[in-house]
Order: structure tokens, then sequence, then C-alpha cells
């Protein structure tokens, strides 16, 4: 086979590796009797290139990904939901006790196992791996595991609460969200913070709505605070706390909580709802933050003091107040 005519085309990485070697491999093509011979003469290049070229510390030497391999062998495939065309990346899958599945992202370094990889997954708490340079995917794998498996209480409460209530914020909650905002009415929402470490304690919790609403469940709330028992679902202690029992999917239609911002006629602008009231009874229209603000902000009869704007309702003439704090947070 004469091979004197052939060219050979690469991919940029591989012509960057053999930039300055274009002349041998040049003459190794014309002298190759065939191409077995010729690919093995790329190869020797190649192994020179990579010894010596400054671009070799961004390609893993050839012991990466045997190591790799035996890894994964050990760890099981099936735990195994992608990895990219470098090996590099990689998302592997978890369960926990309760049958959720979970994925960790996993960024291998060139020296991989001698430096720690990067890890991210969607958890409320940081993922603190623990790493030596004989540390492998098995024993990473088996952190995360324990790391979800300490969350699965926390999962535990809020879905219940997902399940049970109806969750006006976040709209597509994830599962490092520690945050809901839960409706109890008619422009009435309480927004709770669960600790990830302490599930079944007494969230943070802060009333949402007009105040003649929100007034009566913040005196509940303060005053039967020492009823809440940790034996308890987290979802069973606000309701007797508030002395309440919240609107749930199989009672009531969300509709009846999305009533639209009075201003733009809209319920979502963004990630935001209308959460702004009108404290007057007879009204209780409520509003989005950013569409009351600059409402009132242009009126000849509203006042700034400070972070708040006064001024009278677009609806009711009665007087309502916007806190630009709270836009900006």
């Amino acid at each position: 086979m004469d091979l004197s005519l052939y060219r050979l085309h690469c991919c940029w990485k591989l012509k960057q590796l053999l930039q300055g070697y274009e002349h041998i491999l040049k003459q190794r093509l014309h002298q190759s009797t065939d191409l077995v011979s010729f690919i093995l003469e790329l190869k020797t290049v190649l192994e020179v290139s990579i010894k010596n070229h400054p671009v070799s510390d961004s390609i893993p030497p050839p012991q990466y990904y045997s190591q790799l391999i035996l890894e994964m062998e050990t760890l099981g495939w099936d735990k195994l939901l992608f990895i990219d065309t470098q090996f590099q990346m990689l998302k592997m899958k978890a369960e926990d006790s309760s049958g959720r599945q979970h994925i960790l992202t996993i960024n291998l370094k060139n020296k991989h196992p001698a430096e720690a990889p990067e890890c991210s997954a969607d958890l409320p708490v940081p993922f603190l791996l623990k790493w030596t340079p004989q540390s492998s995917l098995n024993q990473l794998h088996s952190q995360f595991l324990l790391v979800i498996e300490a969350l699965t209480e926390f999962w535990d409460v809020l879905d219940e609460i997902d399940a049970k209530t109806w969750i006006l914020e976040p709209e597509k909650p994830s599962r490092s969200d520690t945050v809901r905002r839960i409706a109890i009415g008619n422009n009435v929402s309480i927004k709770v913070e669960v600790d990830p470490r302490h599930p079944k304690m007494l969230p943070e919790c802060c009333l949402l709505g007009a105040e003649h609403v929100v007034t009566p469940l913040r005196n509940k709330l303060n005053a039967n605070m020492h009823l809440w028992n940790a034996d308890s679902g987290v979802l069973q202690n606000l309701q007797d706390v508030l002395e309440i029992e919240f609107p749930s999917p199989a009672t009531h239609e969300k509709s009846m909580f999305s009533v639209d911002c009075g201003i733009c006629y809209a319920y979502r602008l963004e990630a935001a709802i209308p959460d702004q009231v009108c404290n007057d009874p007879r009204c209780g229209q409520p509003f989005h933050q950013v569409c009351l603000y600059e409402w009132l902000r242009v009126l000849p009869a509203s006042r700034q003091s400070f972070n708040t704007v006064f001024g009278e309702c677009p609806y009711c003439s009665k007087p309502i107040t916007v806190k630009m704090a709270a836009l900006q947070s």
C-alpha cells in the first residue's frame, strides 16, 4: 500500500499535540508500508509528545482511564447516570431510605485519585468531601449516601407539606430549598424555613397578608409556641399552634389563592407573586411589591420616608405602604 498520497486529518487537540512533529509524521507516513505500521509510528510520536508537550497537563495520563474503569467496576455501573466524552465529568445516582433519587455530579482532576474531585448536588447543606490520595469513587458514593440519609427526615417534612398544602413559593421546589410559602386563605400565607439539621423543631415563620388577618394569627403563634411537639409532624404542629387547618389540594382549588396583581393583572411576575395586600378589610386587593412601588413612586401625593413609600391604594384610595428593602432583597 502506497501511503505517500495520504493525508492525516485530526481534531484540534490532537493537532495541538502533534505541533512541531509534522515533518516527522510526513516522513513516517511516506515510509510506512501499510496503515497499521503508520498507526504504530503515530503512537510512538504521540507518546513522545505527551511526555514533552506543555499541553500534556490538560490531558490525563493513560493510567487515569484504567484507574477510573477499575473504580467504576468496584462501585457498580448501575450507579452511573452519565459520563462525558472526556471521561472527566460523571453523574452518579443514590437513593435514600424513603426511595428518593439523588444525583451527585463529579468533576475529576487529571491526577485522580491524587487530587480531590469537585462535587455538587442538590442539597440544603454543603457536601464536605473527605478525600485522600487513596480514596475512590466507591468511598465518595458512600459519603454521599451518608449525607442524604442524614437529610431524609428533612425531606420527609417538606414532602408532607408539599403534598398536603398549597405551596405558593417556590413554584417548583428543589431538594436544596428550605423555605415554603403555604397558603392559609385568600391573600394570606405563612412562609416557613425548615432547619435541615433539626427539621422537627419549630421553623422560622413569617405571616404575610393584610394586617387585620395576620395579627390574630401572629398572636396565636406567639401564645401557642410552647405547645410545639417535636414528636409530631411539622405540618400538624403548625396547624395546632395557629389553630387553623391549611387548605389542601384535596379540598381546595389553587385558583382560590392565586389572585392576580391589581396593577399588572398577572399572578407571577418573573418569580414574584402578589404579596402586598391592601389592609382595608373591604378591599384586600393584592399587588406585586415592585408594581405597587412603581405605582406609588410616580403619584404626586405619595411620599417616602427612609426605605418606605407611603401612598393610596389604587383600588380603594385607603393608605398603603411598600418597603423598598423588600424589593432589593
